[in-house]
């Protein structure tokens, strides 16, 4: 991650698909974030007060620099436009990061 935000659960499932897809059989994923944070709404037009709404879904929360996805496969290059491929279907800036750079 570049940048620090909130991710939700649908943007890391439509991440795990596509780096599933991509990489078919050919390799193997690690999810390192998990959204373990309620975001809650209340109804629209309802009236202010009486307390907090319903939970509206999940999210994750990141910061700068942590690892969101992890890839194991046999060729590099298929791995990395995978993970570009997944790094679009979140709302915040990413950078594919390989073992060999650091």
């Amino acid at each position: 991650m570049l940048e620090s935000g909130w991710i939700t659960s649908k943007q890391i499932e439509a991440c795990r698909i596509t780096l599933t897809r991509a990489l078919k059989k050919g390799g193997k994923i690690w999810i390192r974030i998990f959204p373990d944070k309620p975001i809650t709404k209340k109804p629209l037009e309802s009236r202010m007060g009486k307390g907090k709404g319903d939970p509206a879904g999940w999210v994750a929360v990141v910061k700068r620099g942590r690892i969101l996805f992890e890839v194991t496969s046999s060729d590099l290059e298929q791995a990395r436009e995978a993970l570009i491929q997944a790094g679009h279907k979140i709302g915040l800036k990413t950078k594919v990061v390989s073992r060999m750079e650091l």
